[in-house]
């Protein structure tokens, strides 16, 4: 994250903890569809992503005087983010897996490398991952986020982001491969 980003971040925070609601609203826009993306990496159901991404923003309003200006604002936010959805997911009692859903897609004569095209099958992939997987990669490579800084948002250690990595990238890639057969390198 640049510095320009981190104080931008830390003026905005200080004016919502100034009473600011406006600056508020900005720090959600910012950060809503990244939020809502690695809650549904975990919950694999963007409705009770977004209802627990309520739950998220209300949490971090109520908590922002306890900000203390030492991390960035995306690690604290994404590790609340990252928390309250394994709880939810705990709430379920049940992991949904997406297994059993066969995605038959004709992309034959079609052109895949669109980049609409591209975020539809990486999202389908993405929803056939195991949630820490899909989560790490997101975390990783949407987000731009270090080993280090996956650290402190999942609590998981180092050893095992690298592991998720290394296997969320390659479920990925047979994933696409099932989805996309021989077209998938178009999509790359």
């Amino acid at each position: 994250m640049s510095n320009s980003k981190k104080q931008y971040d830390y003026e905005l925070i200080r004016k919502i903890n100034e009473g600011d609601t406006t600056a508020f609203r900005q720090l959600v826009y910012l950060y809503k569809d990244v939020s809502l993306s690695l809650a549904c990496s975990i919950l694999k159901d963007k409705t009770i992503a977004e209802d627990v991404l309520q739950e998220v923003f209300i949490k971090v309003y109520a908590k922002l005087n306890t900000f203390k200006f030492k991390a960035s604002f995306s690690t604290w936010l994404y590790r609340i983010v990252v928390n309250t959805s394994y709880n939810e997911l705990k709430k379920q009692k049940h992991t949904v897996t997406i297994d059993a859903i066969t995605i038959n897609l004709d992309t034959q004569g079609k052109d895949v490398t669109l980049e609409s095209d591209q975020k539809m099958y990486i999202n389908l992939a993405l929803e056939k991952l195991r949630p820490d997987e899909a989560l790490v990669l997101r975390l990783f490579y949407l987000c731009e986020s270090s080993i280090k800084e996956i650290e402190n948002i999942t609590g998981f250690k180092s050893s095992k982001i690298k592991v998720d990595l290394h296997r969320g990238r390659e479920n990925m890639y047979a994933e696409l491969k099932k989805i996309l057969g021989n077209d998938l390198k178009n999509l790359l």
